[in-house]
Formats: structure tokens, sequence, C-alpha cells
């Protein structure tokens, strides 16, 4: 079992120094892996923390850090523009030496949607369509033809570090996420659900990839899933058993003057344990 770390994008963490030193905690803690949220421009009025943008945030982490992996997730790829995301991932790849993980979803807060010129009908048919986009140009393929997105006659240099590029995770429960992650994905990432919900989504996940619809070389799924609070050391064998391979702590409902001491508390009683 893997364990990663998510949340170091938003609340107090967006002044840089507690930042890298979180950061540095983290990877000293023995985390595999970092992991950043992605939301442009949330509805008024709901009280939203500041946050960092996922590109930049991760750009820095990269910076301050030599081993730990790095993860977008979920970005909402919809209302990104392929292109220039598969080069900004790219960069992200090479400046951190292959460490990126890049996780997208279809998103569902409407408003953020609209703002960033996308319907909600129109965000499944998108997020497939970028997907190709940016294997596309990862594969230097130099013309792409769909509904929402065409170019023709160029390429991106360099090439990610990893080959033929940085792995894809997929989240969300719904049915299309399920399809997405089994015909596209390196991965599944489940978010808030029980051992039980998990070991059900595990189930799905199969089913859905019977008669053939994974593709051969996409390998085994790999689950990551993160809980809806820390979980004790029973828990994470819970996990473990309903097939996660990666837990994903998260930050938001622990106080920030409790942080670094649940992420070394994490690094001490589970990190290797399971």
């Amino acid at each position: 079992m893997d364990f990663g770390l998510y949340g170091l994008h938003r609340d107090r963490n967006v002044d840089p120094e507690v930042l890298a030193r979180r950061a540095r905690l983290a990877e000293e803690a023995g985390f595999e892996s970092l992991w950043v949220g992605d939301h442009i421009a949330l509805p008024a009025g709901e009280g939203n923390p500041p946050r960092l943008e996922a590109m930049i945030a991760l750009t820095y982490l990269a910076a301050v850090t030599s081993r730990v992996r790095l993860g977008v997730g979920l970005i909402v790829l919809p209302q990104r523009q392929p292109v220039l995301l598969a080069k900004q991932l790219t960069s992200l790849d090479v400046l951190s030496g292959g460490r990126l993980t890049v996780a997208v979803g279809a998103g569902y807060v409407e408003p953020e949607l609209n703002a960033m010129g996308v319907t909600l009908s129109e965000r499944g048919a998108r997020t497939d369509e970028y997907l190709a986009v940016m294997r596309a140009l990862w594969g230097s393929a130099p013309s792409f033809t769909g509904r929402f997105v065409s170019y023709d006659g160029v390429v991106q240099h360099p090439s990610p570090v990893q080959r033929p590029h940085p792995p894809i995770v997929v989240g969300g429960h719904s049915p299309a996420a399920y399809r997405r992650a089994v015909r596209q994905g390196s991965g599944w990432y489940g978010w808030g659900l029980s051992p039980d919900e998990t070991a059900q989504s595990v189930r799905t996940l199969a089913e859905t990839a019977r008669g053939g619809q994974r593709p051969a070389g996409l390998g085994e799924l790999e689950i990551t899933l993160t809980p809806s609070e820390v979980p004790d050391l029973d828990t994470v064998r819970r996990y473990a058993d309903a097939g996660v391979d990666r837990l994903i702590i998260e930050l938001e409902g622990i106080d920030d003057d409790e942080v670094d001491g649940v992420i070394a508390s994490v690094g001490e009683k589970l990190v290797g344990q399971v």
C-alpha cells in the first residue's frame, strides 16, 4: 500500500514557506505522492478557502522536493485547453524528473464549467476527446481532427520523461467514469468511499473490463482512494483487502496546527505497514 497526501495547494499552505516545509516533511515521512486539486473559479458565497492553481502548485512542489511523486487530481479536463495542457504536463514531467501522475475527471460544478466556456452536457465528450488530443501530442502526431479541437502540422518537444506519457488516472463513481478508467486509464481514483463501498467499485470496474473493453497494453488497473478521514491501521488493511493500491490522505477538516503532526503520524504508523 502506498500513501499520498492531498491538499497542500489550499488554506494556509498557499504560503510558499509553509507549502515547501510540509512537502519536504511528507517526503521525509515516506509518503509516495503529493496531490493537488483543480478548481479555477468556484461559486461565490460558499466559504471557499484560498487555493493555488494546480499546474503552478505542482511546479513549485517539483522544485522543493526530489523523490516524492506529484499528482494532479482530479484535473477538470473539459475546462482546460488540451494542447496547452499537454505542454504543461510534459514540462512538469521533465522538470520533476518523471515524477508526475495525471488524474482526470469530467467535473461537476456547472458555474465553474460555464465560466470556462463549457456546458455540463458536453463535459463527457470533451473529456474523452481531450485525452485523445493529449495522447496524440505526446506521441508526436502532427495532426488531429475532432469535434472540439483540431490541429495540423504541429508537434511538441520535448517529450515526457515517462513514456509514452505520465500515468493517467480516471476519477469518478459514475458508469461513464468506470468505463473511461477501464478503457483509457492506468488507474481509477475514488473519493470518500468506505472499504465496503470501495470493494463494490472495484467489482464494478472488473465487470466493466470484461469482454475485452480494457486494452491489453494498459495492464492491471491501479486503485487509488481518498477516505473521508485519516484511517487507522485496521481500516487501511480493510482498504487493502478491498483492492486499494494507494490511499491519499486529505488535509481538509484537520486543524492547521495539527497538520504537521498528522503528516508525521501517518508516516510513522501507516507507511510501510501494509
